[in-house]
């Protein structure tokens, strides 16, 4: 009969009937399964599309059930018309880093500030993402000093201004420098506003040298001089100092035009010479390190900045020819403080009167 279709027809019809996709064109369809490694979607196609979970998300812990349904309509990236199965290979993600591309340009060029998503520390900088969009921080956009150990920004949210941004290329360059010098411009301005000489603040230490440390105190940093650091003698900083740790400090002065301020750690603390008769008393016996020895006596330091002299004559009843004859640096010994001149900074000690 006329009206009789054949079988090549029928099967040319039904061909015909479905949406054929093409590689890198994006298209709906319809989720019929989900799994823990993947989703399977209904193209209208005679072959059903599947979704690989590292096409779904960059995050290794995201989790497919929680977020994707049976029945839920999806635009879905063609990667391969097949993935070597006969299905058609699909990205979620991918739909999403095209749009997100887009939503970068426009942030770039209105100069906002994004968060982004630390990952690893690869040569001269950081990998960072903004959603699924692979991005670059290099190492001298992470903070306006030098950052020695890389590894302290991995995994972290990061506020960056967007350098670069270049689709075609899938170029993308952070800074978040950028947002650091914003804030500490704010903070200079609110330091210089309320610096008073005298005025005790707390501050961060930045870099330590032999002869002082660099303190910041908001914004800005100052020096403390080696011999403002402790009352006591001090040949090395680091020993009483360490980079990052927060200390309190004396103004001593400033020169707002140069960015320069003067400050001290010792003199947030008690001089112990003037409070020296609140906790020492003559003829009573104290605890004591031995710090220096020269030929006529040995010098001991009853706390930072407070030593006294053990003259030779005072260290035994009997005849020494000289005192590393009965002491040794860094002995600990008890002493009996026998005199003090205040006005001079003098403390005579004795060791013979204990025997």
């Amino acid at each position: 009969m006329e009206n009789e279709m054949t079988m090549a027809e029928l099967l040319e019809g039904y061909e015909k009937s479905f949406k054929v996709p093409r590689k890198r064109s994006i298209m709906s369809g319809e989720v019929v399964q989900v799994t823990d490694t993947e989703v399977v979607v209904n193209l209208g196609y005679k072959a059903d599309g599947i979704i690989p979970k590292y096409e779904i998300s960059n995050d290794s812990n995201y989790d497919i059930k929680n977020n994707i349904n049976e029945g839920d309509v999806l635009d879905v990236y063609v990667v391969d018309l097949d993935d070597g199965e006969g299905n058609v290979l699909l990205s979620l993600k991918r739909v999403s880093m095209l749009k997100d591309w887009d939503v970068l340009q426009d942030l770039y060029a209105e100069e906002k500030t994004i968060t982004v998503k630390t990952t690893r520390v690869v040569k001269g900088g950081i990998i960072a993402f903004f959603n699924d969009i692979r991005g670059f921080i290099p190492a001298s956009q992470l903070l306006p000093r030098y950052v020695e150990d890389l590894n302290k920004f991995v995994g972290k949210d990061l506020e960056v201004k967007i350098l670069e941004v270049n689709k075609r290329k899938r170029r993308l360059v952070f800074s978040h420098k950028a947002i650091v010098k914003v804030a500490l411009n704010k903070e200079k301005i609110k330091l210089w506003d309320n610096i008073e000489v005298g005025q005790i603040v707390d501050g961060v230490v930045r870099k330590i040298l032999n002869f002082g440390a660099f303190i910041d105190v908001g914004g800005v940093d100052g020096l403390v001089h080696i011999s403002e650091i402790s009352w006591g003698k001090l040949q090395n900083p680091k020993k009483l100092l360490a980079v990052g740790s927060t200390i309190k400090v004396k103004v001593l002065s400033f020169n707002k035009e140069e960015e320069k301020i003067s400050l001290s750690i010792k003199q947030t603390q008690p001089n112990p010479w003037e409070i020296f008769e609140e906790k020492y008393t003559i003829g009573e016996v104290y605890e004591g390190e031995v710090v220096n020895l020269t030929e006529f006596g040995a010098f001991v330091k009853l706390e930072d900045g407070l030593e006294g002299l053990v003259h030779i004559s005072e260290i035994s009843s009997e005849r020494i020819e000289k005192p590393s004859d009965e002491l040794h640096i860094g002995q600990k010994i008890n002493v009996k403080i026998i005199d003090s001149d205040l006005e001079n900074q003098k403390i005579k000690l004795s060791l013979k009167e204990l025997e």
